[in-house]
């Protein structure tokens, strides 16, 4: 049996099975720290702030141990929680002895947060913020990478929560949980509220909910969850629940081929991938969804996890009657103190898509980073003097790019042979250190040019990648790509190389949410915000952005079109999954943001309506941090304000959604209320065919 973190941490594990698809490391080490429960101590970080006040005050009533919380240049007692509060984490790691820190400070200080919280030596450290710039998390993980003390959840995330030691930290809604013997490890913190919720409402509890978070990179990934709940004796049953973007479901489903090979009665693991309708080339909401060279598709990541042994599922919804049928095989399920006693049929919902849709191609920009306009991108290799070429380019030439490799957590050089996507290969390096002579050296030869090329040859290959590595750092790439061949007779005097088509794409958080405090980068990124390929925006997607929200035209299908008004990327996007699926046309994807109000719905309305072709609107709502009665009373306003010829479909669940249901009772004409999301889709499809 494996001692649950914080109540009997000296007995803390540290050696365990792992299978042969895992990373290997000394931050590995730290997997065992995510075992939390009743008596693991925790501390907040940034305490006084009104949102981890309330949050903390939520925990504590729930039964989570909070001994206390950290403010710079403070050192008292919280005005309202009555704990200590003390000016820095090595202070409070000193008296208040934690086993874990909440980290609620603002996106612009959050990784200085994180590091200070590594430097005290916190073992578990959880990060909650969104909008943390990529570079800044980079960094964060080059720290982490060289220890084995501390592990971190998020960022971008819900954080964690032990509904079995009613341990919270993050900002799940308390009363979606219930003590169980399932565990839930997501990318998506709506999506995993819904699961959560869907288990509670068969009766049956969870064990312990990892947010993994919608990061490029987290700190804590699916096979990192996996290993914990394979260690926890808590757990009878796992639930994951990915989205498009990077390979950690590709990862998971190898682990999980292991884990049911090594294992004689493995723990039945039921699965969904969020995103297979998204839009190529398209940051869907999270920071991290969208899929780079060679990454595979949503459907991809659906396959290998059903391949693996993963039974899979359309909706968070129908994870309830699912589980509760894996549960029932095994012999596992007792019932859990809110079991109720309605019958439920057992059905696994392997996706059968409800349209015939191709996806087209799609050039248009990224939502949390922006694609510089060629010629900005050919005028920031001139400053390093790389030449782009007047020559279109050659055939079969080859891709080199300096992007992040996800698994590794870092920066990475990526070189495609012929540009084939099928032949693609990444070599990683530290943040700080920039790329290694090697990882060059394996670059070149991958490319099948290091044996025949000359030593000035080399040399300039070695210049060009120091070069992009220099823009990509000193304007926060998230990935800048570039063609480049050796042609026989192109002129030696311009060079070795025939370089075209480059393609830049920034992280704009270090402008936008870090506000970074130096004039000239001020002046940079403000310099590259204006050099951004302005031609490939939507009207729509520039309108949203602007108040924190993202909408992406998806136009799926072929009418009657429904619009989706949807809180969190995840669910957002498993929305138009299932809608899809079912047969229904849709014309957006719309994340209202972590920070929507009333007026956020409003705004949400006006740009769904603009399209004149919805004919019916669709509001899912989850709330964890957002209050549902306030949304409520919002989409109402909107309503009487806007006057909308379109019926509303109104699905809300979670932080006050029983106060959230009065307010609906209020009732307006074509406005229908939904809880159940069955009931609520096949509503949308009667108001279709009316």
């Amino acid at each position: 049996m494996v001692a649950r973190f914080g109540s009997r941490i000296g007995r803390q594990v540290r050696h365990f099975q792992t299978s042969s698809s895992t990373k290997l490391g000394r931050y590995e080490d730290s997997i065992p720290n995510l075992l939390i429960g009743k008596d693991t101590r925790v501390i907040f970080q940034g305490i006084t702030g009104r949102v981890s006040t309330s949050n903390a005050q939520a925990s504590i009533a729930w039964g989570t141990n909070i001994v206390g919380g950290t403010k710079p240049g403070f050192d008292g007692r919280h005005e309202v929680l009555d704990i200590p509060v003390l000016p820095t984490v090595r202070k409070a790691v000193e008296e208040l002895k934690p086993n874990a820190t909440a980290v609620f400070v603002p996106a612009d200080t959050a990784a200085a947060a994180i590091i200070e919280a590594i430097e005290a030596e916190v073992p578990l450290i959880v990060a909650v913020a969104e909008h943390i710039p990529l570079h800044d998390l980079l960094r964060v993980h080059e720290v982490l990478a060289t220890q084995s003390k501390c592990r971190l959840v998020g960022a971008n995330s819900p954080g964690i929560i032990s509904a079995m030691g009613h341990c919270r930290i993050g900002f799940q809604p308390l009363a979606s949980y219930s003590p169980g013997p399932v565990a839930v490890a997501a990318k998506s913190g709506t999506l995993s509220y819904d699961a959560v919720t869907s288990l509670t409402d068969v009766g049956i509890g969870q064990s312990l909910c990892i947010g993994i978070g919608g990061d490029v990179v987290a700190g804590t990934d699916m096979v990192d969850a996996l290993k914990t709940f394979e260690l926890d004796s808590e757990t009878e049953a796992i639930i994951l629940i990915g989205e498009i973007g990077g390979t950690s479901e590709l990862e998971a489903a190898d682990w999980i081929k292991e884990y049911r090979q090594r294992v004689s009665d493995p723990k039945p693991i039921a699965a969904l991938v969020a995103g297979l309708y998204a839009v190529p080339r398209k940051v869907m909401g999270h920071a991290g969804a969208w899929a780079g060279p060679g990454e595979p598709t949503a459907e991809e990541k659906w396959k290998a996890l059903e391949n693996a042994g993963a039974t899979m599922v359309d909706h968070t919804a129908k994870f309830g009657n699912v589980m509760k049928g894996l549960l029932a095989s095994k012999g596992s399920f007792t019932g859990q103190k809110k079991a109720t006693n309605q019958s439920m049929s057992f059905h696994t919902a392997t996706r059968r898509p409800g349209l015939d849709l191709t996806k087209p191609e799609s050039n248009k920009q990224q939502t949390r980073s922006f694609h510089l306009a060629p010629e900005q991108s050919t005028e920031l290799l001139k400053e390093q003097d790389v030449t782009v070429s007047s020559l279109k380019p050659v055939r079969g030439a080859h891709t080199l790019m300096i992007t992040v490799d996800r698994t590794a957590r870092s920066p990475c050089i990526l070189v495609a042979p012929n540009g084939s996507l099928t032949n693609i290969k990444r070599y990683s390096f530290p943040y700080t250190q920039g790329p290694s002579k090697q990882s060059i050296v394996f670059a070149l030869k991958h490319l099948g040019e290091y044996e025949s090329a000359t030593d000035e040859t080399k040399v300039e290959f070695t210049q060009l990648i120091q070069s992009l590595w220099t823009l990509f750092r000193a304007h926060e790439g998230v990935s800048l790509s570039l063609s480049l061949s050796i042609a026989p007779d192109f002129d030696p005097s311009e060079g070795n190389f025939i370089i075209s088509n480059p393609q830049f794409v920034c992280d704009d958080a270090g402008f936008r949410s870090a506000k970074r405090h130096t004039p000239e980068i001020q002046d940079q990124h403000a310099s590259l915000f204006a050099g951004q390929d302005r031609s490939k925006l939507d009207q729509s997607e520039m309108e949203a952005a602007e108040q924190g929200m993202v909408y992406i035209p998806v136009n799926l299908g072929s009418g009657p079109f429904v619009g989706t008004l949807v809180n969190g990327a995840g669910l957002a996007l498993n929305t138009i999954d299932s809608l899809v699926a079912r047969g229904i046309s849709v014309t957006n994807f719309l994340d209202t943001g972590g920070k929507a109000t009333g007026a956020t719905i409003k705004s949400c309305m006006e740009l769904i309506l603009r399209d004149e072709r919805v004919k019916v609107v669709f509001v899912n709502i989850f709330a964890g941090v957002l209050l549902c009665d306030k949304l409520a009373e919002g989409l109402l306003e909107a309503v009487d304000e806007l006057a909308p010829k379109a019926p509303i479909v109104v699905r809300l669940r979670g932080t006050r959604e029983i106060e959230a249901q009065k307010v609906m009772q209020a009732g307006r004409k074509g406005v229908y209320s939904e809880r159940d999301f069955e009931k609520a889709v096949e509503k949308v499809k009667q108001l279709l065919a009316a």
